[in-house]
């Protein structure tokens, strides 16, 4: 049988350049990583007014499209679910779990308003929406937080890339590189959940 030219021989891969790209892939990680300290303060706010809307009585609407589905699912399930024992569950949804009434909106109205009709619908002025869009440009997440603006929720948007989408609060990791940007918003959105429940936390012992 002839050799599959697709196949790559291992054995013929340099140990020295399998380490270098290594450690360059860890290198354009390490740069976007650090900036999000930079972002203290911004992060600090974000998590202050998220916790007033939840102490109001305000749930939170998370959405984003692609691989951002799956975050929004996540960021969702952290604050309905709490892993940590002892923390108490925040009403979040995500807005990508109903493939029904996405696909149904998106039949009528085109995938880039299928956040912005449930909004519409679903959302109260004192809810949260947070929209997350690892280059900044999904018209999708644009026209969900303009939507979610116009109906007085807190809009937080979690993006990256050159584009960023209009929000009371924009946490932008500084990378071009999509699947960068996603690993930091998984860092973010955690550091978001933590801080969320420790000013929800302080509010309830005074």
């Amino acid at each position: 049988m002839g050799e599959d030219p697709a196949m790559t021989d291992v054995s013929a891969v340099s140990p020295v350049s399998a380490v270098a790209a290594v450690a360059a892939a860890f290198e354009r990680r390490t740069g976007p990583a650090t900036a999000v300290g930079e972002d203290a303060e911004r992060i600090v706010r974000a998590c202050q007014a998220m916790a007033e809307r939840f102490r109001e009585g305000g749930k939170l609407l998370v959405f984003g499209t692609g691989g951002s589905v799956a975050d929004a699912q996540h960021v969702a399930v952290e604050f309905a679910h709490p892993v940590i024992m002892g923390k108490p569950a925040l009403p979040a949804v995500s807005l990508t779990t109903d493939m029904a009434v996405a696909t149904g909106i998106a039949r009528t109205q085109g995938l880039d308003g299928i956040f912005a009709a449930q909004l519409r619908l679903l959302a109260a002025p004192r809810d949260i929406a947070l929209g997350l869009s690892a280059d900044g440009d999904c018209a999708g997440v644009r026209n969900g937080l303009a939507a979610a603006r116009a109906l007085g929720l807190l809009t937080v948007a979690l993006t990256g890339g050159r584009a960023a989408p209009e929000a009371d609060h924009v946490l932008a990791v500084r990378s071009d590189d999509p699947l960068i940007v996603k690993e930091v918003h998984v860092t973010i959105y955690h550091v978001l959940w933590e801080l969320v429940h420790v000013f929800h936390e302080l509010e309830a012992v005074r």
